[in-house]
């Protein structure tokens, strides 16, 4: 190494050390007072500084948990949140995108926003692709982040970011850098507001300098201050009588009504169902609103799209109305043809009406409200032959996914490990999943029943979400059990990490249940099949084999449970195990990656592409074959509904 270099890595070593010096000093003081608190500059110990301020503005606007990861350039509010932790709780992550995606998911399954915490720089940066799943799945959540001192900021100082510009996509509706403490009381409350009130992501980018100055808890009453408040903003959700009116007519109109529910109407249940049952309708599913009606329920078709079922795409096919509640759903040729069905389309936010489907009436309101509203105005229809073949439809679906579960597969049929965790589920379970072949499975196999939760990276489709979503959710509900299914990509991603968090806090909860499933198939399965039938490629070993991973193992080294499966007649069990486990379990299912994950309906193109692929020498060709003619024959061979 030259010998400048040399000098300015000592030089740096020494500051660093010198800062947190001064850090655990100052810290320590204030835990235990002694003479060093007068020496210290500036500040007493019973001086409120911007960052307690900050701390105790979140916990007012109803914060009690953040996640994140420490730094220098945030250390000012992280020694806050050590003093307040009786009133705000720090959960360190493993990594800045996994505290992201926590937040995301505390936000998903509470209702309120979620508050994530990175240094400048560098941790800033990892933010954002868990941000990004917040903000396309339309999520409240606050970023907090650090920055290099004022005085530094545009002379290219050590892990300066323009982080206003950084944040601009992902916080677009606010993101603001404090430069006074004056500002800090108006920015945390607009940046909560507005998180709350338009679902979306914001950002306040703080100077690790201005985070230990003097709190500014009342602005001065000048000119040019501004005085905010925390005060609930209640809005009007309900549609006014004519637009319901109009919107009654029509739906009593229609002869073969579809509902198509997302995750604007998860808080809607008994509503969409009271609906259906008085249109004599079918309700299908888009991904994120898979808990929003039981799948138990004989008209309700399961998810659309790619990883829908049948049920749904013949429904879409054949209907002659459409009911949209809560829904952004993008994929136009999984909905009717445009001309075939007269729709309405129903969400809190009218920027999304009209935007999938060419709505006749777009209703603006919250979605139980406006279903509550509309329910007194509809007929209920006496020909109820459109109902019965959705619910033979369904019934006939059913048996043919138990068929492809049960059928032979090297080792493991991932169907089958999917259809045998759904009568075992607990009745209040909440299940988190990961991008990929777990997403079909959990979309079209698992049966979720009232009262339980579910949820993914829908909008983004992020891989490595199923392990920080599952923590989230088991420190929102500690007496819950949670369940994660994951790939084994996903894993070797960020889960295997995040399994560390997982073996270090799950002694807090009253009910240690969580189970993370993974799908040892050594393939970026979902991948591999997309470029079979979307780019007619076979399976390239360089870029979709996986190395292989001892994921049982692993979890008992955390001290952990760990089950290892490749056996059909040990699938059930292993679930009933874990389910039952006196503290966290991980079931290493190893799968087949040749069982395919067939979409509803295979195009004639799909079917060019995959023939292609097989012709190129795929190195799984023959199994491929295999697998597939026994797809097609569960879905063909009579059934008892038949």
């Amino acid at each position: 190494m030259p010998d400048g270099a040399s000098t300015v890595t000592a030089d740096l070593e020494v500051i660093s050390a010198a800062h947190f010096a001064w850090e655990a000093a100052y810290e320590g003081a204030c835990r235990a007072p002694t003479a060093l608190s007068a020496a210290l500059p500036k500040l007493s110990c019973m001086t409120k500084t911007v960052s307690d301020q900050i701390v105790e503005r979140l916990h007012a606007w109803g914060v009690r948990r953040v996640f994140g990861y420490p730094g220098d350039g945030i250390s000012g509010v992280m020694g806050a949140l050590s003093r307040l932790a009786d009133k705000v709780e720090f959960i360190q992550a493993r990594h800045e995108e996994l505290a992201a995606l926590m937040a995301t998911a505390h936000a998903k399954f509470t209702g309120q926003v979620g508050v994530c915490i990175a240094t400048s720089g560098p941790g800033a940066i990892h933010l954002l692709n868990g941000l990004y799943d917040a903000k396309a799945d339309h999520q409240p959540v606050v970023a907090i982040v650090g920055q290099q001192a004022r005085a530094a900021l545009g002379g290219e100082y050590q892990q300066e970011v323009d982080l206003l510009s950084l944040f601009k996509d992902v916080a677009g509706e606010f993101v603001q850098m404090a430069t006074v403490p004056a500002q800090v009381r108006h920015l945390i409350d607009r940046a909560v507001r507005i998180a709350l009130d338009q679902r979306t992501v914001t950002c306040v980018i703080l100077p690790n300098d201005l985070q230990r100055e003097k709190a500014a808890e009342e602005p001065p009453r000048l000119h040019g201050t501004v005085h905010t408040g925390i005060g609930k903003t209640v809005q009007p959700n309900r549609p006014d009588p004519g637009q319901l009116r109009a919107a009654a007519d029509l739906l009593n109109e229609g002869r073969r009504v579809a509902i198509l529910a997302g995750a604007g109407a998860l808080h809607a249940t008994d509503e969409l169902i009271d609906v259906a049952e008085r249109l004599g309708a079918g309700v299908a599913k888009a991904l994120l609103g898979k808990a929003a009606v039981p799948d138990d329920l004989p008209f309700v078709t399961g998810t659309i799209g790619l990883l829908g079922t049948q049920p749904s795409s013949e429904m879409m096919e054949r209907c002659d109305t459409l009911l949209m509640v809560g829904t952004n759903f993008p994929y136009s040729e999984f909905l009717p043809p445009e001309g075939q069905a007269r729709a309405i389309q129903i969400d809190v936010d009218g920027r999304r009406l009209g935007l999938r489907y060419p709505a006749e009436i777009n209703l603006v309101g919250d979605s139980r409200l406006t279903l509550e509203a509309l329910l007194p105005l509809l007929h209920r229809k006496t020909d109820r032959g459109w109902r019965r073949d959705i619910e033979d439809n369904v019934a006939r679906w059913w048996d043919v996914l138990e068929d492809r579960a049960m059928d032979d597969a090297q080792p493991l049929n991932p169907q089958r490990v999917i259809w045998e965790l759904s009568p075992r589920l607990p009745d209040d379970a909440i299940v988190t999943c990961d991008s990929g072949t777990a997403a079909a499975l959990y979309a079209r196999d698992l049966k979720l029943r009232r009262g339980m939760m579910g949820s993914l990276s829908g909008g983004l489709g992020a891989m490595g979400s199923a392990m920080p979503y599952a923590i989230a959710a088991k420190f929102a509900y500690p007496d819950r059990p949670v369940i994660a299914l994951a790939g084994d990509g996903a894993m070797q991603m960020n889960g295997i990490t995040a399994m560390v968090t997982l073996a270090h806090h799950w002694r807090k909860w009253s009910d240690p249940c969580l189970v993370v499933l993974v799908l040892a198939n050594s393939d970026l399965d979902m991948v591999t099949w997309e470029q079979r039938g979307t780019e007619g490629e076979p399976r390239s070993e360089g870029s979709q084999v996986l190395p292989g991973f001892a994921y049982a193992e692993y979890a008992k080294l955390l001290g952990l449970r760990g089950i290892r499966v490749d056996k059909p007649l040990s699938v059930g069990l292993a679930w009933e195990e874990a389910l039952v486990s006196d503290r966290p379990t991980l079931l290493e299912m190893v799968t087949d990656p040749n069982v395919p994950p067939v979409p509803p309906h295979v195009s004639s193109n799909q079917v060019r592409h995959y023939a292609r692929a097989l012709l190129h020498r795929d190195p799984q060709a023959l199994e491929l074959v295999k697998a597939t003619a026994k797809e097609w024959w569960d879905s063909m061979k009579p059934h008892p509904k038949d």
